[in-house]
């Protein structure tokens, strides 16, 4: 046993992380402070908020232009906009693509706001309003990148009636669903633990409610669902494969108004409303109700057992002047499964405070500190077998992010973050016995970034930028040391809150967008992505009992370079959108497990790993209709995931579980009066890899499979049809509510599904039996939509 090593090359490292920060510091203390000196000619401030008059969605990119003087801005993410003007009176012009634009006449005395309420040129019926413009498929540089509203996502057929992000996520191209009814899902070959997945910027490191089959976020609470595919923007990093970003309404509502449902599973509210001239509030709940049916059981036992899950969402925000506006954002969630056996439960907590700051019409910040909490316990009451397991991880994060706008043609992003890491992976009470708790891991993970979106001309777009990471494992710790058989050869402690090892890491991302004509593009894009902590799970399909762990001296960070190149069309006037994608990411440090590994409660877990090369490769092809009364999409995915990893499947190349040759899904829907509403969907996909066994052995009497190589079988394709219709009867005037009706068929041809395949080798005649395991048959469902 040693104790704490100090060497010359970690001191080394240390010295270039300091120098690295230092410089980062520098790097936006400059930027700042040069944009404060273009400011002091300046004498004051309009400000505020577009949006749209029926819904009140802010509009994001829209134009707010002083003729005048030929100064104009253009609204952020939150709809908001900001001009530096001398004292007067001024003709403010306000215009968004879809909406009739708006002229004001506006006294600027002082530093003042004023909101626009723009009007669509188009009848709401037959459009989705999407916050975007209709041609930033084309415009934009970024590839990979799809968006939904909460509009669109309710329009797909829901498994039980429940609207759920995440399943649309899964039908979107190079997006693979990890098995049924599962909230896990794969991108461009990655697995499920190399998604960024955020709630209002906030890290979930568990989407999943009732074991996938919904996820945590309530669609009535939810503005928009973004994901990236690779090329994550440069404020974000931490994950190889995907972004999935999930913003909560923030509309600012000039009264009350709700939107719920009550279903065949579970019921949901949302309220949404002003407190005082400044401040608005929203809170969003739901829950599941099973438990309730089996109190009604003449069992005893039945009576006592619980069955439910629960989420609350609350969101807060004051505007302390013309330039200043807090947030607050809480999300609390759990899933509890009790009976007269013991009880299991899991959930997410999630608290976070940002402060938006407009130092002037190109100058923008974000102040946010988080706090994320992914949770579960495990627990027996058993008489003589009593015990207590539990496990978490929480993240304590800091950011500060700046959008800097330096002309009309160049445009800077640039900030820092810090995050404090504790990964706890079990501590197991029982009575009368010591408790046994293992190691608990600690980590910082501190990152600077700076980007660039550059307009070359009105036909070429780049952006660029580099984001650097240096993550720190602390102590207080006891690390193993392994020989080439990964056997424990020495043990080596270090003191509570001793940092012991460094990694720096640089993550260069380019894109170039060459606008052909007003009706199509090319785009090639890359991006290099580093991952510092992944997932302990040999399960396919996911588990709540995700353990999560850090690189460290024995796991290096994996790290993924991806190519991607595009062709983007548009038809009738942006109604119709087509793309094709074709990409390759190559992989290393890529992890994997042994055969047979033991992944919880056991502290020598880095023993179980093995580390080598993967790519993926493939092609995306896209074709959506955004408005008129039918609208939908349909794509498909053809792709390759490989796996070469020393130590495992000896080391020959297989196929990663998350491989499916080829995809399609189709969804449509069709408004066929202002009452009635249906929408299909279908989806196919090549079955997932698996190892079956090729013999089998004898030891007294009982048989015991042999197995070949990994994942060189394949579970039977995956199809099904979805389907719904959703009646909204007349609006009465003499009601404060309006509903609306919802039917639903999952599954709709009943098509067994292939969830799980077991082998019997014990049968009477002596040979094997193969057994599949399916979830779902035709699942019909009813939910009473309403709002007010």
């Amino acid at each position: 046993m040693k104790k704490e090593k100090v060497t010359r090359s970690k001191s080394k490292t240390k010295l270039d992380f300091i120098k690295f920060f230092v410089l980062s510091l520098f790097i936006l203390l400059s930027c700042v402070s040069s944009s404060f000196a273009q400011n002091a000619v300046a004498n004051v401030t309009l400000s505020g908020v577009v949006k749209d008059k029926t819904t009140g969605e802010p509009l994001i990119g829209a134009n707010v232009y002083v003729a005048a003087l030929k100064r104009g801005s253009k609204t952020d993410l939150d709809g908001k906009y900001s001009i530096k003007l001398p004292m007067g009176t001024y003709r403010v012009k306000v215009s968004y693509i879809g909406y009739k634009s708006q002229k004001q006449s506006v006294k600027v005395a002082d530093n003042m706001e004023f909101a626009f309420n723009l009007s669509s040129d188009i009848e709401l019926h037959e459009v989705v309003i999407t916050s975007r413009r209709k041609d930033e498929n084309l415009s934009k540089v970024d590839m990979g990148v799809q968006k939904l509203t909460n509009i669109e996502i309710q329009k797909i057929p829901a498994l039980m009636g429940e609207v759920d992000v995440i399943k649309a996520i899964q039908l979107l191209p190079g997006v693979q669903s990890t098995s049924e009814g599962s909230s896990g899902f794969s991108v461009r070959g990655g697995s499920a633990d190399q998604n960024l997945i955020l709630l209002d910027n906030v890290n979930m490191y568990n989407a999943s409610h009732m074991f996938g089959f919904f996820s945590v976020f309530n669609n009535d609470a939810v503005k928009s669902a973004e994901l990236y595919k690779g090329n994550l923007p440069m404020r974000f990093g931490g994950r190889l494969s995907s972004l999935l970003d999930v913003q909560l309404k923030d509309d600012s509502p000039e009264k009350i108004k709700g939107v719920g449902g009550i279903g065949l599973i579970s019921s949901r509210l949302t309220l949404e409303g002003p407190l005082g001239h400044n401040t608005s509030w929203l809170i969003s709940g739901r829950r599941s109700y099973v438990d309730l049916f089996l109190k009604l059981s003449s069992d005893p036992d039945m009576k006592s057992e619980s069955i439910y899950f629960y989420d609350i969402n609350a969101k807060l925000s004051h505007r302390f002047s013309a330039k200043d506006k807090v947030y607050v954002n809480l999300y609390s969630g759990k899933d509890l499964f009790k009976s007269s056996f013991g009880n299991f439960s899991y959930g997410n907590a999630v608290a976070s405070t940002y402060w938006n700051h407009i130092f002037s019409e190109k100058l923008f910040s974000r102040l946010s500190i988080d706090y994320t909490k992914y949770h579960y316990e495990l627990g027996s009451s058993m008489q003589n077998s009593q015990v207590n397991w539990k496990s978490d991880i929480q993240d304590v994060a800091l950011h500060y992010d700046i959008d800097h706008a330096l002309s009309n043609k160049i445009k800077l992003e640039y900030g820092l973050s810090s995050t404090y890491n504790q990964f706890n992976p079990a501590l197991v009470a029982r009575p009368g016995y010591p408790d046994y708790r293992m190691q608990k891991s600690y980590a910082l993970e501190h990152s600077v970034y700076l980007g660039f979106d550059h307009k070359i001309n009105d036909r070429i777009n780049l952006k660029y930028g580099l984001r650097a990471t240096a993550f720190q494992n602390m102590g207080k710790a006891s690390v193993y040391s392994y020989d080439k058989n990964y056997e424990v050869k020495d043990t080596t402690y270090y003191k509570s809150g001793k940092i012991y090892h460094t990694y720096i890491r640089f993550e260069p991302r380019f894109g170039i967008a060459y606008q052909l004509d007003d009706r199509s593009s090319l785009k090639a894009n890359y991006a290099h992505n580093v991952q510092f902590i992944q997932i302990a799970n040999n399960s396919d399909s996911g588990s709540p009992l995700d353990l999560w762990f850090p690189a460290s001296t024995n796991i290096k960070p994996q790290r993924a370079d991806l190519y991607s190149v595009g062709y983007f069309r548009n038809f009738n006037k942006n109604a119709i959108e087509a793309s094709a994608e074709l990409y390759y990411k190559g992989m290393n440090n890529v992890i994997d497990f042994v055969d047979n590994a033991q992944l919880l409660l056991n502290d020598k877990l880095e023993g179980e790993v093995r580390a080598g090369k993967g790519k993926a490769y493939g092609m995306e092809l896209m074709l959506k209709k955004n408005t008129g009364k039918l609208t939908g999409f349909i794509n498909y995915t053809l792709s390759r995931t490989e796996r070469t990893i020393p130590g495992i499947n000896n080391g020959k190349t297989y196929l990663a579980p998350s491989d499916k040759t080829n995809s399609v899904n189709l969804m449509l829907s069709y408004e066929l009066s202002k009452k009635w509403s249906f929408s299909a969907g279908w989806v196919y996909a090549t079955g997932t890899p698996i190892t079956y066994p090729t013999g089998r052995f004898e030891i007294n009497g009982e048989y015991y499979p042999i197995y070949s190589g990994r994942n060189t079988s394949r579970k039977a394709d995956y199809h099904r049809l979805d389907l719904s219709a959703t009646y909204t009867p007349v609006k009465n005037p003499k009601r404060w509510y309006q509903g609306e009706w919802n039917f639903s068929l999952y599954n709709a041809y009943w098509h067994k599904n292939p969830w799980m395949v077991s082998f019997d080798q014990n049968t009477s005649n002596g040979i094997p039996k193969a057994q599949m395991t399916y979830l779902f048959g035709a699942i019909p469902s009813i939910t009473y939509n309403f709002k007010f």
